[in-house]
């Protein structure tokens, strides 16, 4: 909404011609790369622009479409890239981000700032949950969010958990990551009064059956207060997140100084 008024602005003052504003409304929809539509409009819907999900997509498709909403003004985030293909997206712009742990490129064209009090923690199980730990982290940040992370501080040690107790209460809402029998959102929700939203990860031996043992685990959690997103899927998690720490804010508005989740 803030690029739409700037480029009607600009053209009232004459600082911008009438083909260019009329370029840029006719890709509002969408623009059709014919791999690929791009919902230029989501952010007007949404309050952020459309994801990328780069699994399953060659890294010249992820260019053309970095390219096309670089040209937009948008903001980019594409999730589950791998090092070849990120190796190759950054020889071809510049820009982008890699962040390897979480297998993520983000492009920042519009500074991101922080859009509400309220903090996000990140809190994960064991070492091997990093990544979708991360992949979470990353979205909110990218969606103006202020993030804690908090590393292994699982089931198995609980006492680990109990040590960040102060820093816990401190959260607007948590993104908690855990494989195996999946109990730590379980245990997190019964010490803290906001929000959890659980991720089961693929991380476990073989009655795990790839995460199905976690999600099932906390989707069977007696602790209220919980809600659960799809196995490995820390850019739900991290979406989720930033929606409930807004707080019903309209998309793209900034919350007053002084006002925000608590």
């Amino acid at each position: 909404m803030q690029r739409l008024e700037q480029i009607l602005k600009d053209y009232k003052e004459g600082r911008r011609e009438l083909s260019d504003v009329l370029t840029y409304l006719r890709k509002l929809p969408f623009e059709d790369l014919s791999f690929a539509r791009i919902d230029h409009h989501r952010k007007l819907r949404r309050g952020f622009p459309e994801v990328v999900y780069g699994e399953g997509k060659s890294a010249e498709q992820i260019l053309s479409i970095i390219r096309a909403m670089k040209e937009f003004g948008s903001n980019v985030l594409v999730t589950r890239v791998d090092a070849v293909k990120a190796g190759h997206i950054l020889e071809n712009i510049d820009g982008p981000v890699y962040h390897p742990v979480a297998r993520v490129l983000s492009y920042e064209q519009e500074r991101v700032i922080p859009r509400c009090r309220g903090i996000v923690q990140v809190i994960c199980a064991g070492s091997s949950d990093v990544p979708v730990a991360e992949e979470a982290a990353i979205t909110a940040e990218m969606m103006g969010q202020s993030v804690e992370r908090y590393c292994d501080v699982g089931v198995a040690g609980l006492h680990r958990l109990l040590g960040i107790w102060d820093e816990l209460q401190k959260g607007s809402v948590y993104v908690v990551v855990a494989g195996m029998e999946g109990a730590l959102p379980s245990v997190v929700a019964g010490l803290v009064r906001r929000p959890v939203i659980a991720v089961p990860t693929s991380v476990g031996y073989g009655a795990s059956f790839g995460g199905v043992g976690a999600l099932l685990g906390m989707l069977n959690s007696c602790a209220p207060g919980v809600a659960v997103v799809n196995i490995d899927n820390g850019f739900g998690a991290g979406y989720l997140a930033s929606v409930i720490n807004e707080g019903g804010l309209p998309p793209g508005e900034a919350r007053p100084e002084g006002e925000g989740a608590s």
